[in-house]
This record gives structure tokens, C-alpha cells and sequence, in this order.
């Protein structure tokens, strides 16, 4: 880093500056949250909708991010993006799913038309117009920058911004190893936390919080194989546990997940691993844990083959990639993969205190799956019951940590430079964004901080 990116950096305010503390006012002041929509939005790619929500020619979703709306369609020639604007005096011309294969775009005021390739096609008194203002490059909508991946369909406002591949870095290839894109959903809600947008990811950066916020889950895991140590606060010790306890333990782990997330670990597969239970193992408890979960993933490789699923080899996959239950891609999108389904996090600012909050069920389906496509959330209120466990319980706690926030004499959160480093590692990079240093070198950090669950803090470049 040089002198005049180091100056830069300077300039932001409410900069990381102790990369274990982050300082609290960056969750609710005001200037900081109009710095944000000024300098890292407009320059970052964001999942913008799944393409299965537009999965046949003419289908259109929109997508909003603040004071700006695009419209994504799948067109003659591919699915592309537009800003949602008629040309003629600037109406919005959708807000809704829908489909525009025979009408196209139609704009509600004055009656202009698009087809579904963005072209102009109807002026209602056209002759009335000078033919300056008609040219037919100034009438057709504008694009949005648009890449593909993993089944998803991402937008950038910067026609400079390096490609999407180039900022997801190394995120990009693991995912796509567990077949990602062929993933289909199998319900989508959405919710308005009274919430930082941030502040709402972080509760799903680390597993810190699961002892005291998930007691379900942590009541199930052999203290032997936990990073806190038997005890919850001293380094593991020689094993206590019997492997026959640590089976037991682990597959009531795999039923509360799947319960509790209600996807994301299938009922098929906590299944799978009741009929491996008696299998042979070794008498050393961390020997015991790999030989299990290799069984468990190649017998529900097996079944989704001999079912038709697009299933793919999960210990391949794990042994080339490595295995983190939670993937973060800067700035806004989670995918939680487990066995062969995942979970999928994305997370909008709306003020500086309140953000939308969606989650999405993904599993694997046969081409011949008779469930119709999910193309819209369910909008549920944050503390609706209908939320899975786990949801409910993290959107419990953050309403409570966006109040504390404010509290006198709370100026900084304080972090675990080991497993809370995810934290440090993105707000880092966001002052990247906000001091508008090159984009080379942001996307490097990117990548970087794609790094997966609890990773520790990171040299992100600057």
C-alpha cells in the first residue's frame, strides 16, 4: 500500500483502525450510511435474483438496493439487465415478477413500450417530438452490468469494476465443485429486521455465538472436537467421549440442523446416517469423526444418483476444497452448504438501522420434480414463528445488539482475532470501497475476505 492509499484511508470516517475493534456508530450514523450508498454499492457486484425466479423466456424480477431498481428478464438472446426507468419522464416500469413475452414493458403513465431485449417499440405520438429527443439510442433502456454464476444472476453499477469471477476469488470454484447451480429452492422468505444491514450479517460470520443463541444445536456436539475445549474455555483435551457417543451426538447434530433450518441438512440424509450408525469404526474419537462423515457423504452421494438428483462427491469436493458451513461473498450474500442442500443468506440496507433480510432453502430436485418454481418471498415480520428455529433465535438477538449499540460508554465492538476475524476482515474492506482505492486492489481484498466461516483476521492488502 503507498503513501497516497494510506492517505486516503485517512479520510474515512469511523475507520477500523484496530483491527479487533470496530467502532459502534458505523451501525447507526447517519453520514456513514449515505457514504455507503455513495461509494460501495454503486461499485460492487450484488446478487441481484436466482435465475430459476426467470427461468422461462420473457420472466422478469426486480431488484432494488436503496434509491436504485434494475430489471432483470430473460430475453430472446440471454437473461440481461435494465435500469428500471422509462425513458420518456422516468417511471418505474415494474415492481413485480412477471412475464413480458407478448406485451414487454408497458409504462403505466404515458403508455411507451419496451420489448423484452430492452428496444423501444412504442411512442404514443411520436410526431409530436423533435427528432432529437427520438433517437433510437436515447429510447431503448439502459443496461445494467450482469454476470452468471452459480445459478444466480449479479448485478454491478460499474462498467469498470473487474469481472465478478476476478472478486469472488477461490469462494467461486469451491462452491461450484458442490454444484451450486443446480440447486433449486424450495421456499424464500424475506423480513424488515430493526437492524444495520451489517450488523445483521455478522451473527452469521462465527460459531461463537451458538453455545448461548442455539443450545439445541450445542447440546449435540462432542466437546473433544470443539475449538473451545471441553470446558468451553481450555484447549481440547484427550477425548472422553466413546465413539459410539460421538455417533449418537453427531446425528441428533444433523436432526436439530435440519429441524432447526428446516433444509439445509434434508431429513433424507439424517436418515442416511441412522443406517450407518453400527458401522465399524476406530477406537480414536478424531479418526472415528473422518471415517463417519466420509460414509454419511458417499451414501448420500449414492442415493441422489440412484434417485436423479444433481448430486455431486462430497469428499472430493471437501478433500480439494476444504469444508466451511458458512460462505460469504462481499458485500451482501451468504450460501451455507452442509450436505448436498444449503441455505442462502441476502442482506439489503433500507436505513441506517433497518435492513431486508431474506433466506432461501436450496436442495437438489430431479429434472422431473413436480414443485412449482419460488419466484417471490414470503414477507413475514421478524419475529414471526413461522421463521425455522435457528433464524428465529439469531433474529432474536439482534434487535436487543442494534439497541445496545447506543449505550453510553459503548464506543467499539470487540473481536476474537481468531474466530471472530470475519467481522474485522469485511468492514476493512468497506473502508477500501469508502476511501475509493483502485480496483485491483479491491477486488484482491475481496477475495480475501471471502474466506469463509470464523476465519481469523486476515492481511486483506491495506
Amino acid at each position: 500500500m503507498d503513501a497516497s492509499d494510506t492517505a486516503r484511508l485517512e479520510t474515512v470516517p469511523l475507520r477500523v483502525t484496530n483491527k479487533e475493534l470496530i467502532p459502534a456508530k458505523r451501525y447507526y450514523d447517519p453520514a456513514f450510511f449515505e457514504l455507503e450508498r455513495e461509494r460501495l454499492w454503486p461499485h460492487t457486484w450484488q446478487m441481484a435474483c436466482r435465475l430459476e425466479e426467470i427461468a422461462e423466456v420473457g420472466d422478469y424480477t426486480e431488484y432494488r438496493i436503496l434509491d436504485k431498481s434494475v430489471i432483470i428478464v430473460h430475453g430472446k438472446t440471454g437473461i440481461k439487465a435494465f435500469h428500471n426507468a422509462c425513458r420518456h419522464r422516468g417511471v418505474q416500469l415494474v415492481s413485480d415478477p412477471g412475464n413480458c413475452k407478448s406485451k414487454g414493458f408497458i409504462c403505466p403513465f404515458h403508455g411507451w413500450r419496451w420489448n423484452m431485449d430492452g428496444e423501444n417499440t412504442f411512442v404514443f405520438g411520436k410526431s409530436i417530438f423533435t427528432e432529437e429527443v427520438m433517437a433510437k439510442a436515447e429510447l431503448d433502456l439502459v443496461p445494467c452490468r450482469i454476470e452468471l454464476w452459480g445459478g444466480n444472476a449479479f448485478i454491478n453499477f460499474d462498467d469498470t469494476a473487474p469481472s465478478l469471477l476476478e472478486c469472488l476469488g477461490p469462494v467461486a470454484k469451491k462452491l461450484s465443485d458442490r454444484k451450486v447451480d443446480k440447486l433449486r429452492a424450495e421456499w424464500w422468505y424475506g423480513t424488515v429486521l430493526p437492524t444495520n444491514w451489517k450488523l445483521a450479517m455478522e451473527a452469521f460470520m462465527e460459531g461463537y455465538h451458538v453455545m448461548r443463541t442455539h443450545p439445541q444445536l450445542h447440546a449435540h456436539m462432542v466437546a473433544e472436537l470443539s475449538p473451545y475445549g471441553p470446558d468451553g474455555n481450555t484447549a481440547p483435551a484427550a477425548s472422553t467421549a466413546t465413539v459410539r457417543e460421538f455417533v449418537e451426538k453427531t446425528i441428533k447434530f444433523f436432526a436439530s440442523n435440519s429441524e432447526g433450518m428446516a433444509g439445509m441438512t434434508l431429513q433424507s440424509e439424517v436418515a442416511i446416517a441412522e443406517k450407518a450408525k453400527d458401522m465399524e469404526l476406530p477406537d480414536n474419537i478424531y479418526e472415528a469423526a473422518g471415517d463417519f462423515y466420509a460414509r454419511v457423504k458417499n451414501d448420500i452421494y449414492k442415493d441422489g444418483l440412484e434417485r436423479g438428483l444433481p448430486v455431486f462427491d462430497m469428499n472430493k469436493a471437501d478433500d480439494e476444497n476444504g469444508f466451511t458451513f458458512v460462505e460469504f461473498m462481499f458485500p451482501h450474500f451468504f450460501l451455507l452448504p452442509f450436505f448436498s442442500a444449503m441455505a442462502s443468506y441476502r442482506i439489503r440496507p433500507l436505513t441506517p438501522e433497518t435492513c431486508y433480510f431474506e433466506i432461501w432453502s436450496l436442495i437438489p430436485m430431479a429434472e422431473d420434480d413436480p414443485r412449482p418454481r419460488v419466484t417471490k418471498p414470503t414477507i413475514l415480520p421478524h419475529d414471526s414463528q413461522e421463521f425455522p428455529e435457528i433464524p428465529r433465535q439469531d433474529y432474536s438477538n439482534l434487535p436487543l445488539q442494534q439497541l445496545g449499540l447506543h449505550a453510553q460508554g459503548f464506543e467499539y465492538m470487540r473481536l476474537s482475532h481468531q474466530k471472530e476475524g470475519m467481522i474485522s476482515n469485511y468492514h476493512r474492506l468497506i473502508d477500501g470501497y469508502l476511501a475509493g482505492l483502485d480496483q485491483e486492489t479491491l477486488a484482491k481484498a475481496s477475495q480475501v475476505v471471502n474466506s469463509g466461516f470464523e476465519a481469523p483476521i486476515l492481511d486483506i492488502g491495506f
